[in-house]
């Protein structure tokens, strides 16, 4: 009976890791795309039926987000409001480094994990990093 219960719960485990069960410590931002590249609205549904991102096609390859936020309290956890260059604000994924940024983006639209002083947090935090898509639409 041992040996079942051992084959049954080690089965268990490998399903799990492979089937991603259980909290992956991703954020909200993680699990629904912000940041994604696309070419259209359709590529960035939600998951999340309180959150609607749109295709921002105003940026290089596209980018699932949000524009015209006003803080970080609109953008899905895991993810914060900046002003971009052109001085619209977006909801851009929060980052510790460029990896971070390119799970959904393509060799040639990679996007940047960058600080304060690259990027403007519309709410200030130095110690904050978030993806910005490559400049230039």
């Amino acid at each position: 009976m041992c040996r079942f219960m051992y084959v049954i719960s080690a089965a268990a485990c490998v399903s799990g890791l492979l089937l991603g069960c259980g909290d992956s410590g991703e954020t909200a931002a993680d699990r629904i795309g912000v940041g994604a590249q696309c070419d259209e609205a359709a590529e960035c549904e939600s998951t999340d039926e309180n959150i609607t991102l749109e295709c921002l096609t105003q940026l290089t390859g596209g980018s699932c987000g949000h524009e015209g936020c006003e803080g970080d309290a609109v953008s899905p956890e895991g993810s914060a409001c900046v002003t971009n260059d052109n001085g619209t604000n977006y909801c851009y994924r929060l980052c510790k480094e460029k990896l971070d940024c390119n799970q959904n983006r393509s060799l040639e639209n990679e996007a940047n994990c960058v600080g304060s002083g690259t990027i403007n947090f519309v709410e200030d935090d130095t110690n904050r990093k978030a993806c910005e898509p490559p400049s230039g639409a």
